[in-house]
């Protein structure tokens, strides 16, 4: 059987491309001939992405601030587009052909036995658009469509989504998600095909990342802190730099940004995604605001502490902390360096992490074979 995955796996992400890679080999593994459609919109192609990126910031209050803005991120948007499509290329098994819209995915579709809407924040404002009808396989005619941890990415739809959501998703036989918000929200809209699952990198073991992780050359020569954030907050950056000192430990800065030199830490600019998953297996903490380095910081049984965004996009952390009863992982208090040598049981969290990956793959085969 051929199963067809579309996802946001080529934004410039660590995320998105491990979320992907995660679902490409869990499928496989059950014996599913699998490709990702490689559907990459237009407007987040490299030579596009910064006049989308600067939509809605401050810099796109007129003209002059937009072109500086441009001339400033080109450059680093760039650099990080052509780093991660190397990334993918021996990492993802994609479609031959390459789709920048829905109007060419509705004119030569791939052809796939069953299609599947992936992992990560599919389902909310992406670009210039309250959603993508991508995303919700609405190029698809007469094959089965199920969806496996897909997310809002919030607790609240647009007021165009929220509108449209059942007509949306009529077609779908099975819809996993991943956080029960987004559950909710189905529940809410009196859709019953719904079940919460994990996000697809928690679907691998803790070898399998590891494996994946050695694949470097690199060596761990002292104690290090690693810090991984998404969102600009300068109590966060702050307050790292205040931690590794209070550690006697240095600070290590992964991210794909070359700007983000200008926050606390040794920035390791551009890791690849070996290299990524070797610094969070051999770090001694881990200090975020990231879903997924969340979840790798659990996959490899780490001390961590959880910074939730100030955008109230938090809900994805809360989620994932929440299943696994480990809630404590988030911060209250910028002063506090001691919470995140608090236990956890890891013995307890891997057993659950087990169960759930049960439930979680027996969804996903019976959405796929039933």
């Amino acid at each position: 059987m051929k199963i067809g995955v579309i996802t946001r796996h080529a934004v410039p992400n660590y995320g998105s491309l491990l979320q992907s890679y995660a679902t490409q080999i869990t499928l496989e593994k059950m014996g599913y001939d699998v490709e990702i459609i490689d559907y990459i919109r237009n407007d987040e192609r490299a030579e596009n992405l910064s006049k989308t990126l600067v939509k809605g910031k401050k810099w796109d209050k007129n003209p002059i601030t937009r072109i500086i803005y441009n001339a400033i991120q080109m450059p680093n948007y760039s650099r990080m587009y052509k780093k991660f499509e190397l990334y993918r290329k021996d990492f993802l098994k994609v479609t031959n052909k390459s789709y920048g819209n829905i109007e060419e995915l509705k004119q030569n579709p791939p052809d796939e036995d069953v299609f599947c809407s992936g992992s990560d924040q599919i389902w909310r404002r992406i670009g210039k658009d309250e959603y993508d009808e991508a995303y919700f396989l609405e190029f698809v005619k007469n094959k089965k469509c199920i969806a496996y941890s897909s997310s809002f990415g919030k607790t609240k739809l647009n007021e165009n989504l929220d509108k449209n959501l059942n007509n949306l998703l009529k077609k779908y036989s099975k819809i996993l998600v991943r956080e029960k918000s987004a559950k909710q929200i189905l529940e809410k809209h009196n859709i019953k095909n719904v079940e919460q699952v994990l996000d697809p990198t928690l679907l691998l073991s803790q070898n399998e990342w590891e494996e994946l992780a050695n694949k470097t050359d690199l060596k761990k020569k002292e104690k290090y802190i690693v810090i991984y954030q998404l969102h600009a907050n300068k109590e966060f950056n702050n307050y790292a730099k205040r931690f590794a000192k209070s550690k006697n430990m240095k600070l290590l800065r992964l991210s794909p940004s070359f700007y983000h030199i200008t926050r606390s830490g040794k920035l390791i600019y551009l890791p690849t995604q070996y290299e990524l998953l070797w610094y969070f297996k051999n770090a001694d903490y881990i200090l975020t605001d990231s879903f997924h380095a969340t979840v790798f910081s659990i996959i490899f049984n780490k001390k961590f502490i959880d910074v939730l965004p100030l955008n109230k996009t938090g809900t994805r952390i809360e989620s994932i902390l929440d299943l696994f009863e480990i809630k404590n992982r988030i911060l209250k208090d910028y002063n506090d360096f001691n919470s995140i040598d608090e236990n956890i049981n890891y013995n307890i969290v891997n057993i659950k992490l087990e169960n759930e990956k049960q439930k979680s793959l027996n969804l996903l085969k019976d959405a796929i074979e039933n």
